[in-house]
């Protein structure tokens, strides 16, 4: 990790652990799709799982990135990654981050033409089922998430500190080669990287400290983005716990050379970050100035995603125990 690839407080910036997450899981997922006859494919990003960040990376750290291929169905697979983080100069290994991401491969010919998965072999019946059921699970999420978008309303003039509009942030970029897969459409990790600087950047002006990424609740990617896009990347504020910040990010996209292209919602999630001291420990976060019942009701949904998730750590602690 070098210093470009953090924060000023030294510590390695969430979207660039999203970005080698999303790289490692784009290869494996390739690599597997090409082993069968027929058209050469690209495994696209269509969505990630909750992404956890159990321990931040620091400047001259190496990370190590694994991934494994852990349930397929005839035209997508998921795949398990894992981020080590290692200093070299004690030795020592910790757990940094992992996550679920979910892939389709299209086709290099034609990226409209979703091609099929060659199934993997599994060590049980058991362990089939149980991606079987997170496959279904994560279809119908998405399908959810689909009924749901909402605009993005600019925030007042002269807003209030510590209300939504206070905090609320854009970036806008324009898609460059750089960006793109073959297919001249943007990389999923370069997205969430995007996504992670306009959500950092809400955290840090609610909370005025050092703020690191906690937690990625589930990113759906509903359409691809081409090169030559202009991309319009939201962040606000929808809820507040003693130690976290829930922020919603969406990401627009517009063409600017194809006139009759309206902008769209390309992708949606939600972040959560914490405040940390100086000595990296959790700072308590400025509770939330709730304006209208828009506000409320993101702020009472986010509420039951905090409480959903709180619950899910416990059930998994008591199971390892």
């Amino acid at each position: 990790m070098r210093p470009d690839d953090s924060n000023l407080a030294g510590n390695v910036h969430g979207g660039i652990i999203l970005k080698m997450i999303e790289e490692a899981g784009c290869i494996i997922g390739t690599r597997h799709c090409n082993v069968q006859n027929g058209d050469r494919c690209l495994a696209a990003l269509v969505r990630v799982e909750k992404t956890e960040f159990l321990s931040p990376m620091f400047i001259g750290e190496v990370a190590h990135v694994t991934a494994e291929i852990t349930f397929t169905s005839k035209h997508s697979l998921e795949v398990q990654v894992k981020v080590i983080g290692e200093n070299v100069l004690t030795g020592a290994k910790k757990l940094a981050s992992k996550a679920a991401l979910w892939y389709v491969p299209c086709s290099l010919k034609n990226v409209e033409k979703i091609m099929e998965v060659p199934p993997i072999k599994y060590a049980s019946a058991e362990q089939e089922e149980e991606g079987r059921k997170r496959y279904e699970a994560q279809k119908m999420e998405r399908m959810e998430t689909k009924a749901r978008i909402e605009e993005a309303v600019a925030p007042p003039a002269n807003p209030e500190q510590h209300t939504v509009g206070f905090s609320q942030s854009s970036l806008i970029h324009l898609v460059g080669p750089s960006d793109c897969t073959l297919h001249d459409y943007v990389h999923g990790g370069a997205t969430m990287k995007l996504m992670d600087e306009v959500a950092g950047i809400v955290a840090a002006r609610h909370c005025n400290t050092n703020i690191v990424t906690a937690s990625v609740d589930a990113i759906n990617f509903h359409r691809k983005i081409k090169k030559g896009c202009v991309l319009t990347v939201t962040g606000r504020l929808t809820f507040i716990s003693n130690k976290s910040m829930e922020i919603e990010v969406m990401v627009d996209a517009s063409s600017m050379v194809e006139a009759e292209m309206r902008k769209y919602r390309a992708v949606t999630a939600f972040f959560t970050y914490i405040s940390l001291d100086k000595d990296n420990k959790p700072l308590p976060v400025p509770s939330l100035k709730i304006e209208s019942e828009d506000e409320q009701r993101r702020f009472d949904e986010g509420k039951a995603r905090y409480l959903q998730n709180k619950a899910k750590r416990l059930s998994n602690n008591q199971g390892q125990q």
